[in-house]
């Protein structure tokens, strides 16, 4: 490309906040996106003298990068609100996994992780990590619908939806890994469910295919005090030293949810480079307990916020959810000074990036990443007076907020309207398999 081709499109918001440099809030500045990549950061003077094809204002809003969903369950949204207010070991073995039993097959799969698609982008959300079942189902959806994921194989040593083992799973599932290497958009990864659910050997195995095939690896760990107690009392180990030991730690390695971490852990997931996937809402949904997120700030561990399923959420609203991040570690630290606006959305965008492997792509608005864009309206009654506009992002808005949403340059959402889904279909669809589900309860 020469200096002189014209750019695809120009957007001039009020406010753009790169993320990287951190802390950084440009005004009068806008964007240019050529071939689906950020091509131009420059003042807007500059910007309406370059040729473009397309040109918007974004009067009022905040232009970000899209936000990164680090952890979810898709499909399960057509499970929210089915067994809510139980603590989490009667919510899955009486209420989630027969259901799951009962009602999960690709059907299932697609329609669910459709509507959660739609949710997510609506959200602000352009980039999203599943965990779940019939991978190859949420693969052609993510290709269909132009948002950016991370697919994990589902790893659990029992029978689930679609393969009678691990073995099958894998068998199944690891073709995947080679039709979608070099995909722009699309990362495929490992997901063993937990330490509870995966004994050594298939541990061992996702190692080394992980290090094969260069991949990720997403775990349930300390989910719960149950949970870590009851591993000491088995094997004399805390989880997180079980997986240290087995070889599993380190920068691939994706440890959602470490509501419960001492000093041991803290050192082993610094000195492995390991990331932590923190799902505030749900923790506090299922009473799990509290991710010491400061603290893990201060030893320099990378830390991104997800939504977790929206069968126990019951949202998949990452702004949402990164104000009680904020909110939550300001408790949990005893300190008002802890994570402030600009780490909680750093948290909810580079620090995502980073924990999925795609740093290089997303996460922050920098020439030659991909456009994987957000704009959101602070014009709001709710938003004013407005003296810093990313603390009245984190603070004083919500989704409602969102208005547009681009991904490697191509537009999602278009004030507040779907491109490429059908609202209407998405929601005949949720009725039709909530009076299914009804009916069986």
């Amino acid at each position: 490309m020469t200096a002189g081709t014209p750019l695809d499109l120009i957007l001039l918001p009020t406010w753009l906040v790169p993320v990287e440099p951190a802390g950084v809030v440009l005004e009068g500045h806008g964007l240019g996106i050529r071939d689906g990549r950020i091509a131009l950061i420059a003042p807007r003077e500059r910007l309406l003298q370059s040729p473009t094809r397309e040109l918007r204002e974004l009067t009022g809003m905040l232009l970000a990068p899209g936000l990164v969903n680090t952890h979810g369950h898709a499909a399960m949204s057509l499970l929210r609100g089915m067994a809510d207010d139980l603590p989490l070991m009667t919510w899955l073995e009486q209420h989630i996994w027969p259901a799951e039993r009962r009602w999960v097959d690709q059907a299932f799969v697609h329609d669910g992780t459709a509507l959660a698609i739609a949710e997510q982008i609506k959200s602000g959300v352009s980039c999203f990590s599943d965990m779940y079942f019939y991978p190859q189902v949420v693969a052609e959806l993510v290709e269909k619908t132009g948002v950016r994921a991370q697919i994990t194989l589902p790893i659990l040593d029992f029978p689930i939806p679609g393969a009678a083992d691990s073995e099958a799973v894998l068998r199944d599932g690891l073709p995947l890994f080679e039709k979608l290497r070099g995909h722009p958009r699309l990362r495929m990864a490992f997901g063993p469910h937990a330490p509870y659910t995966v004994g050594d050997a298939s541990l061992l195995r996702v190692r080394d295919l992980a290090r094969e095939y260069g991949a990720g690896i997403q775990m349930h760990v300390h989910e719960t005090a149950d949970e870590v107690a009851a591993a000491v009392q088995a094997g004399g180990e805390r989880p997180l030293s079980r997986l240290a030991r087995l070889g599993l730690l380190g920068p691939h390695f994706q440890a959602v949810h470490m509501t419960q971490i001492d000093d041991s852990d803290i050192d082993l997931l610094r000195d492995s480079g390991t990331h932590v996937l923190h799902c505030p809402e749900s923790n506090l949904k299922l009473a799990s307990g509290f991710c010491p997120v400061e603290k893990l700030w201060q030893a320099g561990i990378n830390i991104a916020v997800g939504t977790d399923g929206a069968a126990s959420n019951n949202d998949l609203d990452l702004l949402g959810e990164t104000r009680t991040a904020a909110l939550l570690a300001k408790a949990v630290a005893g300190s008002a000074t802890a994570l402030n606006a600009h780490n909680a959305l750093r948290m909810a965008t580079l620090n995502g990036a980073r924990a999925l492997g795609m740093a290089e792509q997303t996460g922050s608005l920098e020439v030659g990443k991909a456009a994987d864009l957000v704009a959101f309206d602070l014009s709001g009654l709710a938003q004013q007076p407005l003296y810093d506009p990313v603390s009245q992002l984190i603070y004083a808005s919500g989704r409602d907020c969102v208005r547009h949403l681009w991904v490697a340059g191509e537009q999602l959402l278009d004030d507040g309207r779907l491109l490429r889904q059908d609202e209407q279909r998405l929601l005949a669809n949720a009725h039709a398999w909530q009076a299914r589900l009804a009916q069986q309860a």
